[in-house]
């Protein structure tokens, strides 16, 4: 009824299947733009609007993504942002996120980060949803 499976090809499997958590990936996560919504209210709306051309103690992060930084033309950035040279790709935001006195040294965002990563991703795709 059941065949042997030789160990060999049994750990070849396992192997494989736990590659992507031994390098930090989600294998079951799929980014959930209600969720990222509900990150971007708790974590990020006291400071920032997603509407265009609204800028608060943060610049609008209206169509955020793929845009360079510092690069809304009504808000007062800090000389680090200005130099940076980031462009807003997902990489970049997931960086800057988590960390964003390390991602920009001398920069003035008063925020510690985001430490979740399923957090991030989440409103890394509702970000990249703001067209």
């Amino acid at each position: 009824m059941f065949r042997r499976i030789p160990s060999s090809t049994l750990r070849l499997f396992m192997a494989v299947s736990l590659m992507p958590l031994a390098c930090g990936a989600s294998v079951t996560h799929a980014a959930d733009l209600r969720h990222g919504e509900e990150v971007f209210a708790q974590e990020c709306a006291e400071c920032h609007s997603v509407r265009e051309g609204k800028n608060k103690k943060g610049p609008s992060l209206s169509a955020v993504a793929g845009r360079k930084a510092a690069s809304v033309a009504d808000f007062v950035y800090s000389d680090a942002m200005k130099q940076s040279g980031i462009v807003w790709a997902p990489a970049a935001l997931d960086a800057y996120v988590a960390n964003p006195r390390k991602a920009v040294p001398g920069g003035k965002m008063k925020y510690d980060g985001l430490a979740d990563a399923h957090d991030r991703e989440d409103l890394i795709a509702y970000l990249g949803s703001l067209k």
